[in-house]
């Protein structure tokens, strides 16, 4: 941090934001969800405050950045004619919190996004299961949870540290999938531990924590011009290429019908990716897949290996902005070089 106060108070990011190798490069910022109540203190790596995230906006504003469609922002980066400080937005798993408070916002700012929208839970008014299980047991963390055999608790446990809740949802996880529960029985499963911890779980159902945007919000949101790409059908990335696909098409198929338009590109989620997804994605006439690496996409990268730049709460508005004008990449490519040079010296 040090190192990057002094870089911008020699005017350095300013130098970097306007070279030509800056507009050569595609920065393509990741979000995730935003908090309705308090899951930023919950998950500060998963979850923005609203008004940190106008902040951003505001300064992508200021700065007299173009942000593209992700679309556009890779055709001209494939034709060598971005705009300069070329900036794309694109927001992971499509959650209900996007709807009311993030796309307000970019309507306000005139900007374009793109959500790579999974569509599993948007068929079904429900909490994500393994979400809505560990911000219980977060919740409840200055209690301790009696042992219950019937949502596979067999000790009583206090709920005091991270670990202890790490392997309580992982023991309901596992309870869950060895007895395969149905949906609507996980969902029942999480009604019981939220009794057991004192929480209003139909107030939880009520307010749509942990919810992904329903089929209406979807077909209104495309409607008005938010692009809707792939993220699977149930927000994993199996090794085998049968399950694989099945994770594509049941994701197309829904987002086809909904958006009335044939998505093309696609994300990893949780930035699982693997060389031999990249034919696999291809096969399906899938042009660009997005990644958790960090970094700017130039005009040799991998379009089925994009790297982006994952904005999170613990991010300063100086180290934002050093990644707006490419000074923040800059400097991550010379830590992992370093680090590299290191570890064959050693």
């Amino acid at each position: 941090m040090n190192a990057l106060r002094t870089l911008h108070s020699g005017g350095m990011l300013d130098r970097v934001r306007d070279s030509r190798w800056r507009q050569r490069r595609l920065l393509i910022l990741c979000y995730h969800s935003f908090a309705l109540d308090d899951e930023h203190l919950w998950r500060p790596g998963l979850f923005m405050q609203v008004g940190l995230f106008e902040q951003r906006l505001a300064m992508l504003q200021q700065g007299g950045y173009n942000v593209v469609s992700l679309g556009e922002g890779l055709e001209r980066l494939r034709r060598g004619d971005l705009p300069p400080r070329s900036v794309a937005l694109t927001f992971d798993d499509g959650t209900g919190d996007f709807y009311k408070l993030a796309y307000p916002l970019l309507k306000k700012y005139g900007f374009p996004a793109t959500v790579y929208q999974t569509t599993f839970y948007a068929q079904r008014a429900l909490p994500i299961f393994s979400l809505i299980c560990s911000y219980m047991l977060w919740k409840g963390r200055d209690r301790s949870l009696a042992a219950n055999p019937n949502i596979g608790i067999s000790d009583a446990v206090s709920l005091s540290t991270p670990e202890a809740r790490q392997k309580a949802v992982h023991d309901i996880i596992y309870f869950a999938a060895t007895r395969q529960l149905s949906t609507s029985q996980k969902n029942e499963l999480a009604a019981e531990l939220a009794g057991m911890l004192g929480i209003d779980f139909q107030d939880l159902l009520g307010r749509r924590l942990l919810q992904v945007m329903n089929p209406q919000e979807i077909k209104e949101l495309a409607s008005a011009g938010i692009d809707f790409q792939l993220h699977t059908h149930r927000h994993r990335t199996p090794r085998d290429r049968e399950l694989f696909d099945r994770e594509l098409e049941d994701n197309l198929a829904v987002l086809t019908e909904l958006t009335n338009s044939r998505p093309i590109h696609f994300c990893y989620p949780s930035g699982d990716y693997d060389l031999q997804f990249l034919p696999w994605l291809s096969a399906k006439g899938i042009i660009s897949a997005a990644t958790s690496v960090a970094g700017l996409a130039s005009p040799r990268i991998d379009p089925l290996l994009l790297p982006r730049f994952i904005d999170t709460s613990a991010r300063t508005p100086l180290e934002f902005e050093s990644w707006l004008t490419g000074v923040g990449a800059l400097l991550s490519k010379e830590a992992v070089i370093a680090a590299l040079r290191g570890a064959m010296n050693s």
